[in-house]
């Protein structure tokens, strides 16, 4: 489980969300519960001290006025807030929280000859009550947390699953199983977003699959249609009397024979055909041997007596080509390079082009122009025959310029 998966971000966007609701909630019924309780306060309070007045005035001495009770003194003995208040006639509070675990709710109203009716109200169990809720909420949001924030998770990992699912279909895609397909749609979910991406990805698919068997196709039937014709037109040459145009057409059609047989290559390579044969095979005898066969001038460096087992005509194949692309296509000195299961072909021209080590070797794709011209066969061949002995192939630029290759035989 990775802390910056799609199912961790989930998560926590819904416990973040489900914490600023909870705070928010909390701090309006807290503000809601607190104006309530100083309302009752307050009318409590002014309702006493309008009880303290009526009953000041109907016993209170007909001379002058007097205290008459505690509840009935003189201005200047209130509390400052208080007289501050008491501007007029009309009845005022005040909240005394001067002592935070015992505040008090004050009411006060003039009752003439510089006397004033007042009460005090104890609000400690209001408050008392107001954090008994508050410590009910935090109880509650905790509860909540801890109940959403796994059922939030679960939920996300449904969605998440399938997001992996795709994202594995497209990988085995692009390394070539154009027959992965992402799983039907569960028809319980319904139709999202995750369903079409899935049928968009399972579309591309289809697509390229078609595209690919197509392009197969075509190499297959153009090869196995010219083979024929191919053979009349070799015999046919033989037959030209010697000379200068003779030479030339045979040239020509020698070129034309060794294109087909590429094609036909490929084809097979396609139809998965082709299987190795194996034995041990001495590789840097095999590396001159190859060089020597394409009339390639090429500096063979071995590291020690390096042997594998692997299929020899095939290896020689895939060995052969590389180096026959690195003379034609690259430039001179082309350097061999062998190791303990490894073979490094390099030249030291313009190097590949970017999109060919982007996208790999395509057939009847040549690349840049720099590299010279030619049917992009040779690559896709090496490639193909790489693949059926278990080796792998990869192309890259040298720092200092010119194209290698390395081929990666298994142990």
């Amino acid at each position: 489980m990775r802390p910056g998966s799609l199912r961790w971000k989930v998560a926590t966007l819904i416990t973040l969300a489900c914490c600023a609701v909870t705070a928010v909630v909390g701090v309006l019924v807290h503000r809601m519960t607190v104006d309530r309780s100083m309302a009752l306060g307050e009318g409590r309070a002014l309702e006493a001290v309008e009880k303290v007045v009526e009953s000041y005035r109907v016993n209170a001495p007909v001379e002058e006025f007097t205290p008459w009770t505690e509840q009935v003194k003189p201005f200047e003995e209130l509390p400052e807030p208080l007289r501050v208040r008491l501007t007029g006639e009309e009845a005022v509070t005040w909240y005394d929280d001067g002592k935070p675990e015992q505040p008090w709710m004050w009411a006060a109203r003039r009752v003439g000859g510089g006397l004033v009716a007042t009460s005090a109200m104890e609000m400690g169990s209001d408050l008392l009550r107001l954090r008994a809720l508050d410590r009910a909420m935090v109880r509650a949001a905790l509860t909540a947390l801890a109940v959403v924030v796994p059922v939030s998770v679960g939920l996300a990992e449904l969605a998440n699953r399938r997001l992996r699912r795709v994202a594995v279909t497209a990988r085995r895609i692009a390394d070539g199983d154009l027959d992965a397909r992402v799983a039907a749609p569960d028809r319980r979910i319904g139709r999202d977003e995750i369903a079409d991406i899935s049928a968009a990805v399972d579309s591309m698919a289809a697509s390229l699959q078609y595209r690919l068997l197509a392009e197969q196709r075509f190499t297959a039937d153009v090869a196995h249609d010219l083979r024929t014709p191919l053979m009349g037109l070799v015999a046919a040459a033989g037959l030209l009397d010697e000379g200068e145009a003779a030479d030339l057409v045979r040239d020509r059609v020698g070129v034309l024979r060794a294109l087909v047989e590429d094609l036909l290559e490929v084809s097979r390579l396609d139809a998965g055909a082709e299987v190795a044969e194996r034995v041990r095979v001495p590789l840097a005898e095999l590396a001159e041997r190859s060089a020597a066969r394409v009339g390639v001038e090429a500096r063979v460096i071995v590291s020690g007596n390096p042997v594998a087992e692997t299929d020899p005509r095939r290896l020689d194949r895939v060995l052969a080509n590389l180096v026959l692309n690195a003379d034609r296509h690259g430039g001179q000195p082309v350097e061999i390079t062998v190791g303990d299961h490894v073979v490094e072909v390099r030249d030291h021209g313009p190097g590949f082009p970017a999109e060919l080590l982007a996208d790999g070797p395509r057939r009847f794709r040549t690349g840049a122009a720099e590299r010279g011209r030619g049917h992009g066969l040779g690559l896709t061949i090496a490639l193909g025959q790489a693949h059926v002995i278990g080796a792998v192939l990869t192309l890259a630029n040298a720092p200092d310029g010119g194209a290698v290759a390395t081929l990666r035989l298994p142990s």
